[in-house]
């Protein structure tokens, strides 16, 4: 079986399968050994981890990965590339391939099944049109992962780690943050793909937090809080959250908290760190909770509507 990572190689397997690139799976294969081998580095894979790979195409990182790693999980959505990773992963023992869509699958589950509920280390070529649903399943789904480690489109790399004030700051940007502390590896440009992507790629390790660095009285609220603020960017923060359905703010309690916090009521998103969105969601949700309260004491059941979902 030849080595993966190189241009011949990846054309013999592919000439071998008379594989097609399915576009609608973002496929874009490694053909640059230098710069798995500064993932696999960078991931700090040893025989003690099990790593979750995701979307391992025609095994190219899979090798390197088993290579270093005890075991290695290797996710793939493309039933067409099933049999090749059979052959091409064949020398070894200690990965697992499966068919199977990532957003689809429980991750807790695959932990208890594979690593005895123990941390994963998720390595992986992204598929740059899913990378966002993708890592934010990983981190709502509480599954234990000590570490994730990826390449994805730059531009969204840039998000990941950026702070307030400036255009690429975001929700992304606050969810990533609130998880773990993203690091830049490297950067990769499109000849070390085939076929090559449009856009220029990078590798980010996000090492995940054991407690996140802010606290807030219910996560779900926070988020819903972060997304109503940025999902119209050119508007304040009050009317943003104003419109946001589902969340159960007014305007005026919005300005009211912001006023507590010593903020402007004309402020927007994109000017609050992570941890002045925790205090605002502290704020607003102790309001809400009070209303919740004093109509249970009233006894006219209002309450209710406005504690669900939250």
């Amino acid at each position: 079986m030849p080595r993966l990572g190189t241009l011949s190689g990846t054309l013999e397997v592919l000439e071998k399968y008379q594989f097609h690139f399915q576009k609608k799976f973002g496929q874009n294969f490694l053909i640059e050994p230098g710069i798995i081998d500064k993932i696999v580095r960078a991931a700090e894979v040893d025989r003690t981890d099990c790593v979750l790979e995701i979307g391992p195409g025609i095994g190219t990182m899979t090798q390197y990965l088993a290579e270093s790693a005890g075991k290695v999980i290797a996710v793939e959505i493309d039933r067409a590339l099933i049999p090749i990773l059979e052959d091409t992963l064949s020398e070894h023992s200690n990965v697992t391939v499966l068919h199977a869509d990532i957003l689809k699958v429980d991750v807790n589950r695959l932990s208890q099944e594979h690593n005895g509920g123990r941390p994963f280390k998720v390595v992986a070529n992204l598929p740059y049109y899913i990378t966002t649903p993708i890592l934010m399943q990983l981190f709502e789904s509480h599954a234990p992962i000590s570490d994730i480690t990826v390449m994805v489109q730059t531009e969204v790399a840039t998000r990941m780690q950026v702070g307030p004030g400036t255009k690429d700051y975001g929700a992304l940007s606050l969810a990533v943050q609130y998880y773990s502390k993203p690091e830049i590896v490297a950067h990769v440009p499109p000849e070390c793909f085939l076929p090559r992507p449009n856009v220029g790629s990078t590798v980010i390790r996000l090492r995940r937090y054991e407690k996140p660095p802010v606290e807030t009285a219910d996560v779900p609220f926070l988020f819903s809080l972060i997304r109503a603020s940025f999902n119209q960017r050119r508007k304040t923060l009050v009317n943003g959250v104003q419109n946001a359905a589902g969340l159960g703010v007014s305007k005026e309690e919005a300005a009211a908290a912001l006023e507590r916090m010593g903020l402007p009521v004309n402020i927007r998103g994109e000017a609050l760190t992570l941890e002045q969105f925790a205090q605002l969601a502290g704020l607003l949700y102790e309001g809400k909770e009070r209303a919740v309260r004093s109509s249970r004491m009233r006894g006219d059941g209002s309450g209710n509507d406005q504690s669900g979902g939250i």
